[in-house]
This record gives structure tokens, sequence and C-alpha cells, in this order.
């Protein structure tokens, strides 16, 4: 019985792959840098701000130059960047036991030839809070908000790459 299956398995494999492929399935690559896509201005509501530095950084990865303003190029506007707390779940004594970060940056997108489009993402973490360690607590949630600000930036170039210039 084992040696029948042996013989049948790249019978199974061919059926497998075929199947596949007859669904359009790919795998799940890194947004690719559309050609168009070379240069592009960036302004904030803070130029020094850790998100604008993770945006800055994520376009340089992608080999985006950032470039001044100029009508023949794509702009990018950081327009606001909030941190919202929420309380999830209480200790017996009252006190925070966990909290979910939702992370919200709205950010506007102009391109040639289209009006520019104002875009929001979400990024949401929990985490266990504890009060008797408040400085490790504190050090952790600044670890979460980085986190959350360089996946907002991530989602940000994804979008600009998806908007097809």
């Amino acid at each position: 019985m084992p040696s029948i299956f042996r013989k049948l398995r790249p019978i199974y494999l061919f059926l497998t792959a075929s199947f596949l492929s007859a669904c359009s399935f790919h795998l799940r690559e890194d947004f690719s840098t559309l050609k168009e896509l070379n240069k592009i201005s960036l302004t904030s509501y803070d130029q020094y701000s850790t998100l604008t530095r993770m945006v800055k950084n994520a376009l340089r990865i992608r080999k985006i130059q950032i470039v001044p303003a100029e009508s023949y190029v794509p702009s990018l506007s950081l327009i606001d960047e909030r941190i919202n707390r929420r309380t999830l779940s209480l200790y017996q004594n009252t006190r925070h036991a966990e909290i979910e970060l939702t992370l919200t940056v709205t950010y506007k997108i102009k391109i040639l030839n289209l009006e520019s489009k104002i875009f929001s993402t979400n990024v949401t973490r929990s985490y266990l809070d504890n009060p008797f360690a408040a400085l490790t607590k504190s050090i952790e949630r600044n670890m979460i908000e980085n986190e959350m600000r360089k996946l907002a930036a991530t989602q940000i170039i994804g979008q600009i790459e998806r908007l097809r210039l």
C-alpha cells in the first residue's frame, strides 16, 4: 500500500500545483515600486516626528527619492497622528490590566492629473499594564508605539504604490 502512495505522489503534486495556478493563487510579495514612482515630495505636520522619519526611511528602502514640492512630482502629506488608549480589562483593585492602543494616521496623496485624496490608516495593539513596574511598562509602550508607526509607514507606502500612477 505505501508504494502506491509513493508512485501517486508526483500526480498529487502536479494536480495541487495546477489547481493553485488555475485559481490565480500566488505568494504574497513585498510591494513592488512602480517605475513611474521614483520621486516624491513629503510634507508633514512635524518634520522631526518619529512617524515622519519612519516614512522617509521606508521611501529610501524602496529607492524613492524625496524631493522638494513641484507641480510635476507626486506628493505625500502627513496630516495627523493620534494614539488612543482604551481599557480592555481591569485588575481586582480597578487598575488597568490590559490596554489597547490604536494609532490613526491621516495623510493626503496628490498624484499628477488626479485629485488629491485623503486616507487614514489604523494600527491596533494591546499590552498588559503592571502598575508595580511602571518604568518598564512605559518603555514597553514606547516600543509598541514605534512598532505601530513603522507598520503605518509601510501601509502608507503600500497605498501610494497601489494608486497606479
